[in-house]
């Protein structure tokens, strides 16, 4: 297990109470990265090179089989002649906690090929004041870092103290928690309304809060996050982390990354740093964005004007039936009560014949989502978007997004107001400070405002729209995927017939009707979609 503590008080000694990491008894603590390899192959060097011979082999070659001479000629041999995927068998299974949320967005989740399991800030209350602290920062800077972030973390505990009862009243009127005498449901609008404040709440918590998760790569990406760690905005906590995982590795397979491999750029190699960032972006390019958007989270920007027609005609050349029309065609594809893929939880999309024609109908969305829910929406990676350098695009004033249970209420509302503002002049007196843009970026809130473009094909938007326009889906990235919905029917009505929630794809033709379970929603969204009012 590689981890290197570092706690806030003991790199502190000696300074004010607030560049320890205190202010009005809130303490802010950083023990540092904890990485440790949980699952690995025995002998990943040797498997990739038995993987390489097997190519001119009449046989599977075996791992006990590689002689150190062709450890030393076929693994630089296949990796400088760009035949990568032999380092792609071997999987490492890493646990990595004290890690920030800015550096899983804008580097560990920014990219396709990876999987992760990560602690949701949406149900885990964050009762302790965790982030990361970056240890280039000291005196007057580091007093400035933490005293911004305990300021953070005490807005969140009085927001959510605001919200409960907020939540608590929504929910017991959506559930008509008044015509129930049932003590047990009442303690689980209770519990409910917690976390939908904590949810909410969690809008002010800083990107530099630590996360927890289980993150698993291929080595080819490993060798991949080594190479290309400077080019994101925490290039230093990047390097940090990725380091800690190639010490992982080298415990149980030295010849991995010592003996084939690219060394990671540094910042004047890499496009992204030789374009000084400016510390602060252009409001009226941000400005300019949102009048685009109009009133929606999402906008259609570009598609294939003949999608329909191709997909029809493509699913005629897979089933070898020329005599099919158009309506008929994209039936065996989209509607639930033909195919019978439609109705599984489990996504098989990719592996059905008929339905991989639905990756020739492409769409491009212009949107704009906080930091918080952008989090979540990045993880459908076959949905890729072009999500910025916040360290060159986030202006000098206020720039968030709101959530509209916290814009509805009076009090929670200024406190919002207060705390993001607050973290706002906190990253400007770092950036006069001379603090690095990436540096000073760590105090915002999850409330930051993410513009970008994403696309992809009805193949994978399919699966996330049928996640995502459910009433338990993030609410910003529910309006998102509803407004795409809207504006892709409008155009492309053929493909949208049968696409929604699980509750409306399913119904009539499947059991359990709801996916949720325990956590269904309680609206009988089937009946009415894609016209739903979400209150909460």
């Amino acid at each position: 297990m590689t981890t290197l503590p570092r706690a806030i008080e003991d790199r502190s000694a000696g300074r004010s109470a607030a560049a320890q990491g205190t202010r009005a008894g809130t303490p802010v603590t950083d023990g540092g990265p904890e990485v440790r390899l949980r699952n690995w192959f025995e002998r990943p060097y040797d498997d990739a090179i038995a993987a390489a011979r097997t190519c001119y082999s009449p046989r599977v070659i075996e791992a006990a089989e590689v002689t150190p001479r062709q450890r030393r000629s076929i693994g630089p041999l296949t990796f400088q002649g760009g035949h990568h995927t032999v380092y792609q068998h071997a999987t490492f299974e890493f646990s990595l906690s004290g890690i920030s949320r800015q550096l899983v967005w804008s580097f560990l989740h920014a990219f396709p090929f990876y999987n992760s399991e990560q602690q949701s800030q949406r149900y885990v209350r964050l009762d302790e004041a965790r982030a990361h602290v970056p240890p280039a920062l000291d005196g007057d800077a580091r007093a400035v870092y933490v005293a911004a972030l305990a300021r953070s973390w005490e807005a969140y505990r009085e927001l959510t103290r605001r919200l409960v009862p907020v939540t608590r009243g929504i929910l017991a009127d959506l559930w008509r928690l008044d015509q129930r005498r049932n003590e047990a449901f009442g303690k689980d609008v209770a519990k409910e309304a917690e976390k939908k404040a904590i949810e909410t709440a969690r809008y002010v918590i800083p990107i530099a809060s630590h996360t927890a998760m289980v993150y698993t790569v291929s080595g080819l990406v490993l060798h991949r996050l080594r190479r290309m760690a400077v080019t994101c905005d925490a290039p230093a906590e990047a390097r940090d982390v990725v380091g800690r995982m190639l010490a992982e590795v080298d415990r149980v397979d030295p010849a991995f990354f010592h003996d084939i491999g690219e060394p990671a750029l540094d910042e004047a190699e890499a496009i992204e740093g030789r374009i000084a960032p400016a510390g602060v972006g252009d409001g009226e390019a941000a400005a300019a964005f949102d009048a685009s958007l109009g009133s929606r989270r999402s906008l259609l920007v570009d598609w294939g004007a003949r999608a329909p027609q191709v997909v029809a005609e493509a699913i005629r050349h897979v089933l070898g039936r020329p005599q099919l029309d158009d309506t008929e065609a994209l039936a065996l594809a989209l509607d639930p009560a033909r195919n019978p893929h439609r109705l599984d939880t489990l996504n098989v999309s990719t592996h059905a014949a008929v339905m991989r024609t639905l990756d020739h109908a492409h769409y491009s969305f212009r949107k704009k989502l906080s930091h918080s829910a952008d989090s979540q929406d990045q993880r459908h990676r076959m949905v890729p978007g072009s999500r910025p350098l916040l360290s060159r695009t986030v202006p000098a004033a206020v720039d968030v997004v709101e959530p509209e249970l916290i814009r509805e209420d009076p009090a929670c509302h200024a406190l919002f107001r207060e705390a993001v503002e607050a973290a706002w002049d906190a990253r400007a007196r770092l950036l006069a400070l001379g603090v690095a843009p990436q540096l000073a970026l760590y105090v915002l809130p999850n409330a930051l405002a993410v513009r970008f473009e994403e696309s992809g094909s009805l193949l994978h938007l399919l699966h996330k729209w049928t996640m995502r326009t459910c009433l338990n889906a993030q609410r910003e990235i529910y309006e998102a995927s509803m407004d795409e919905l809207a504006q892709v029917r409008a155009v492309h009505p053929e493909l949208m017939r049968h696409v929604g929630p699980p509750c409306f794809v399913r119904s009539g033709l499947a059991r359990p009707r709801c996916t949720e379970g325990s956590h269904f929603c309680g609206v009988p969204v089937w009946r009415s979609f894609p016209h739903v009012e979400r209150r909460i």
